[in-house]
């Protein structure tokens, strides 16, 4: 499985970076199952997904960001979830924060983040990779400087450096809810949208960033009359963390340290792994310390 998942996620990138003038530019596509923009990228990393793992013909379960769940022979006793690109807009626009996501599991009926057993995370730019499973002790790397992870050592909001996410969440209920906290950072820490919620919580394992904040889907389910400006901004979709968006990094997050929940404080393992539905999409706020994290949890207006 390690080399299957290494060698899949590296022809991706091949693939992306050798064609992209094929890809088509910054233009959408179409939307993906999930409602999201899909990017010409997009599809060509959807199609080199699959062909890579038709021609290696191991018996697998496979859930993509656009196709959902098909099977490759009988009987497959694993599922990989990909997201072949995370972080679009990012590879589109030929900048670092887009990465290949893959998170095995056990294939069963109901497969929950809980059940990642492997995951990778590979920059599409740079190439950088970071893996784990539950095989091997720590991180393995490539292309960072020095061994990972290196988490920071933050405490206070006001000094730290931290991601937050809009697409598909209305900037004015955003601001309401955080927008003091960017008031106190932006000038003693740093604060950046990078759109890829794998990239943001690589940045913490690799130290670069203290935080990584996704609050909508808690906006959403503690305020259900907020729906029609969430749906307005997602083109009439609910765009919050799908499984797919964060299945591998959550592993990899875990396994670095990073304290990592939901927005109410909760553990993600039961998230199900098949199933975009909104009852199924989350919220996300990740720290490098538990003070930290803490100090988010108590300090957004929720």
């Amino acid at each position: 499985m390690r080399d299957l998942i290494h060698g899949l996620a590296a022809h991706i990138r091949h693939v992306v970076r050798a064609d992209r003038a094929g890809a088509g530019g910054r233009y959408v596509d179409g939307t993906t199952a999930g409602g999201d923009a899909e990017f010409p990228v997009d599809v060509m990393a959807e199609e080199a997904a699959w062909d890579y793992l038709v021609a290696a013909g191991v018996p697998l379960a496979v859930y993509t960001e656009s196709y959902g769940l098909r099977r490759i022979g009988a009987h497959p006793r694993h599922v990989l979830v990909i997201d072949p690109i995370d972080g679009t807009r990012g590879a589109a626009a030929d900048m670092e924060p887009a990465c290949v996501s893959i998170a095995a599991a056990r294939y069963t009926d109901a497969p929950t983040i809980g059940d990642i057993d492997s995951a990778m995370l590979m920059e599409i730019k740079t190439g950088h990779w970071m893996y784990a499973d539950d095989a091997l002790p720590g991180i393995h790397s490539s292309g960072y400087p020095g061994r990972l992870p290196c988490l920071g050592t933050t405490t206070d909001p006001e000094r730290m450096f931290w991601t937050l996410e809009f697409n598909g969440h209305p900037a004015q209920l955003m601001v309401g809810a955080y927008g003091h906290l960017i008031d106190a950072s932006a000038n003693r820490g740093g604060v950046y949208v990078v759109n890829s919620a794998s990239f943001s919580l690589s940045r913490i394992i690799t130290g670069q960033m203290d935080a990584y904040v996704d609050i909508g889907n808690r906006l959403l389910r503690d305020h259900p009359e907020t729906e029609a400006a969430f749906r307005t901004v997602g083109h009439g979709s609910i765009l919050h963390l799908f499984p797919y968006d964060i299945a591998a990094s959550v592993y990899l997050a875990e396994r670095a340290g990073v304290v990592i929940t939901d927005a109410y404080g909760e553990s993600l393992h039961d998230t199900l792994l098949l199933d975009i539905s909104a009852d199924n999409q989350r919220s996300c706020i990740a720290a490098c310390t538990p003070e930290l994290h803490q100090s988010l949890l108590s300090a957004i207006h929720w």
